[in-house]
């Protein structure tokens, strides 16, 4: 397989309203990160502003949103399962959640007319770890199923906020299967970040709810006077972040839209394959899918996600893990007067992608194909922190997993 391959959207853009962006429109994520402002935890995370990197790259900028802080689980996945379970809540009471803020939800009289819920997801780390920390909040159930090779500090993590963990012996999408069908058998609320058919409520919502923090991104940016981004790069798994982003970006932007690339580790390439056989139809990665961006190592993408990504994206890359690597060590070793951030193996690709486009000769085709250059503004999103401490460490002190 090629290190890099690059394939430009076939479809043109429909500015329409069709029905996979309706629920992505920037009143409706409005209400989601309204949502999220209730919780005592909230705070806004960092844009970062790379300026020197810029420069030296030949850039005009490069702003990474640094999600490694939100409600203190060192992701932005917080955001997804909270918005859902709210709204499953919300709508099992028949109350409007704009009622229900969390100090309503969490009170006696709505757990009294709630009772136990039990809430069951299929994680690589950072989703389980952010539905483990809503229900630890909500004071409700939750039980997480991983896939086999998940990480030690990835367990633990989610264990210390009190939800019951078991790894099975099967890869992401088989380990979904078996969570829909103990969910079936006992009675348990899936919530998990991936659709299928008849099950969309929930991955809506989760994407609502990641799409926020883009939301969030462009507000920092009209709050601080700085350009528009005329690139976002957007690294998929299944592709509820990207999905989400791309929907609320294309409503918020409309005709100004920037150029939105789908970002995939080659093991895991999923929208890159599906885009490839240009049939509009999903096409899955299957077997172990070997890559260090866990959270990117997934074979089947989402079915809500699929329709916006393959509609409204501009285009879709693939790359190896030492670019994600790079990514991280960029991120902790800023130039001049730039700000450091911690970035995990599925954040650090979209910053590494840039930076190795903007210096490697040999890539000079794709980044002529996506148009980067001394105009550009480049948005990445860094989904995560150190999740698990030993692979950061391993990579960035120890310089594993390097192009050489």
């Amino acid at each position: 397989m090629q290190e890099f391959s690059y394939i430009p959207q076939s479809k043109d853009k429909d500015f329409n309203m069709k029905g996979s962006i309706e629920f992505f429109t920037v009143e409706e994520i409005q209400r989601a990160l309204n949502f999220h402002k209730s919780f005592p935890s909230f705070e806004e995370t960092d844009l970062v502003v790379l300026n020197d990197r810029s420069k030296e790259l030949g850039l005009s900028n490069i702003y990474v949103k640094d999600e490694s802080s939100r409600f203190g689980i060192n992701s932005f996945k917080g955001l997804g399962a909270s918005w859902a379970m709210g709204n499953y809540i919300a709508e099992k009471l028949n109350i409007p959640i704009e009622d229900l803020p969390y100090e309503r939800m969490v009170s006696d009289e709505i757990r009294e007319k709630l009772g136990k819920v039990t809430f069951a997801s299929c994680t690589d780390g950072n989703h389980g770890r952010g539905v483990a920390w809503v229900g630890q909040m909500l004071q409700q159930d939750v039980k997480i199923f991983m896939p086999k090779g998940s990480g030690s500090d990835r367990v633990k993590n989610i264990e210390a906020l009190g939800a019951e963990v078991t790894v099975t012996d099967l890869n992401y999408d088989d380990t979904i299967r078996y969570v829909m069908d103990e969910a079936d058998k006992n009675g348990w609320v899936i919530v998990q970040d991936t659709s299928w058919d008849g099950y969309v409520d929930i991955p809506k919502w989760i994407m609502q709810g990641y799409a926020a923090l883009v939301l969030e991104a462009y507000q920092q940016i009209e709050r601080d006077n700085l350009p528009k981004p005329t690139h976002v790069f957007l690294q998929a798994g299944v592709g509820a972040m990207a999905g989400g982003a791309c929907g609320l970006i294309t409503n918020l932007l409309k005709e100004n839209m920037p150029k939105t690339i789908i970002v995939e580790p080659n093991e895991a390439a999923a929208f890159f394959k599906s885009a490839k056989a240009s049939d509009g139809e999903r096409h899955f990665v299957t077997g172990s899918m070997p890559t260090i961006m866990a959270g990117l190592a997934c074979g089947e993408p989402g079915i809500i996600a699929w329709d916006v990504i393959a509609e409204f994206a501009d285009g879709y890359i693939r790359c190896p893990d030492w670019i994600s690597a790079n990514g991280m060590r960029l991120s902790a070793t800023p130039v001049g007067n730039d700000k450091g951030f911690v970035s995990g193996e599925s954040a650090g690709v979209s910053y590494g992608l840039t930076n190795e486009l903007m210096i490697n000769d040999d890539l000079k085709d794709i980044k002529e194909q996506i148009g980067l250059d001394e105009n550009s503004v480049v948005l990445c999103i860094s989904t995560e922190g150190d999740t698990d401490v030993k692979a950061y460490q391993d990579i960035v002190w120890y310089g594993k997993i390097n192009k050489y």
